[in-house]
């Protein structure tokens, strides 16, 4: 099978679906804006061959791109956001299987993923589609306070506000004037979850929930908090059930097919369940790594196994809670030092899976821009409170300091 890989190198986590594909007897044909000798390792060695385009984002470049392999192409994938629309005009241009646009869109468009849902009956917020600061205004008038204002087409939490009153509004509207088209919609209090998905065929081959601590516009907006993720090993327990099967309508309700989904849903203080979007790619900020490690599994290899297959072969293991906690550098310039990591590995060492931290004399990085912020540690316990308890004192008791 011959798979085009759009961005094989970039972002952090493109290299592992690279080798994901090519481990499954694929050959991979990469297309990128980068010069081959300046691909990851990991990536490079698992392309049978590359074309470097000046701009990822002119379709018609990599649609001559894809046309010089001068070969019959089998599939057309880009699990990074931003390309999952053009590889699916892609897939339509060269009459390749896969996802087309229609489909596509509503992964994108977050009003039009809402009217879809809505239509199918399950619970999403109240919402509106807004293209001026008059029409975010009437929105907000017909919805109510508080609300919550994203991009139509975001990924994360980037331009993301929760706005308490009409004053408040007043002072958020200059800073999306750049943003060309949001979504308005009501603002649900309570816990944030995930429900992420590895689909073959139309069907779930694999799931995980993932709980954030605490809820990711929270962590966005208060730099000393040291945000977490955790891959939750009792995907069965009982407060999460309704959001599984939420996440499970979904998946039919917009007859997704192969690869990643990464839904995110809200459960409010009184149990309900309530849609927050979806998106049909992988999770960032290391997600994948976290259900990897809770499960000793490799769903690099297992998405690349449905893409190409429609199956999951890996067995599915939930051993462990999985956390990975990402740092953030108190002052600013460059890391001057860190405390107390050794202390922390000489009494909890065993559990932690995985250290990323940026090294003393780098540059610290804008937090408000990446969530993986200055680094990150990753740990797992099969235990929920323990590893809680764990992931705790990561944010607490590892400082780092820039200056």
């Amino acid at each position: 099978m011959k798979v085009v890989m759009i961005s094989p190198g970039f972002p952090a986590e493109m290299p592992f679906f690279t080798a994901g594909l090519s481990s499954c007897g694929a050959q991979v044909l990469g297309i990128g804006d980068q010069p081959a000798e300046a691909l990851p390792e990991r990536a490079r060695r698992h392309l049978t061959a590359y074309r470097q385009v000046s701009s990822m984002w002119d379709e018609n470049q990599v649609a001559e791109a894809i046309s010089g392999f001068q070969t019959f192409i089998d599939r057309i994938e880009c699990p990074w956001e931003p390309g999952v629309l053009m590889a699916a005009r892609l897939r339509e241009r060269f009459h390749i299987e896969g996802m087309r646009e229609a489909e596509t869109v509503p992964f994108r468009d977050k009003e039009r993923m809402k009217q879809v849902l809505d239509e199918a009956g399950i619970r999403t917020p109240r919402h509106a589609r807004a293209g001026s600061a008059e029409e975010v205004r009437e929105a907000a008038q017909g919805i109510g306070y508080p609300l919550i204002i994203k991009p139509i087409a975001g990924a994360g939490s980037a331009d993301t506000h929760r706005v308490d009153d009409a004053s408040a509004l007043e002072e958020v509207l200059p800073t999306i004037r750049h943003v060309q088209e949001v979504s308005v919609e009501e603002f649900i209090e309570g816990e944030e979850y995930t429900f992420d998905t590895i689909c073959g065929g139309g069907r779930i081959l694999y799931f995980n929930m993932a709980w954030y601590r605490p809820r990711p516009l929270i962590a966005r907006t208060v730099e000393w908090i040291s945000p977490q993720t955790i891959s939750l090993r009792d995907v069965d327990a009982p407060h999460l059930a309704d959001g599984r099967r939420m996440g499970q309508a979904v998946i039919h309700a917009l007859g997704f097919r192969d690869g990643f989904t990464h839904m995110e849903w809200f459960r409010k203080p009184d149990g309900e369940a309530v849609f927050g979007e979806i998106g049909c790619r992988p999770p960032g900020a290391r997600s994948v790594d976290i259900m990897n490690w809770a499960g000793d599994i490799d769903l690099y290899r297992g998405w690349a196994e449905a893409v190409c297959h429609g199956r999951l072969t890996q067995s599915v293991r939930r051993r462990y809670n999985a956390a990975v906690i990402f740092k953030r550098a108190q002052g600013q310039g460059r890391i001057q030092r860190i405390e107390g990591l050794e202390r922390l590995l000489s009494e909890i060492g065993e559990h932690v899976v995985n250290i990323d931290l940026l090294p003393v004399g780098a540059q610290r990085r804008d937090w408000k821009q990446t969530l993986l912020s200055d680094g990150w540690i990753t740990l797992r316990h099969p235990d929920l409170s323990r590893t809680m308890q764990m992931a705790d004192r990561v944010g607490t008791d590892v400082q780092i300091y820039a200056g």
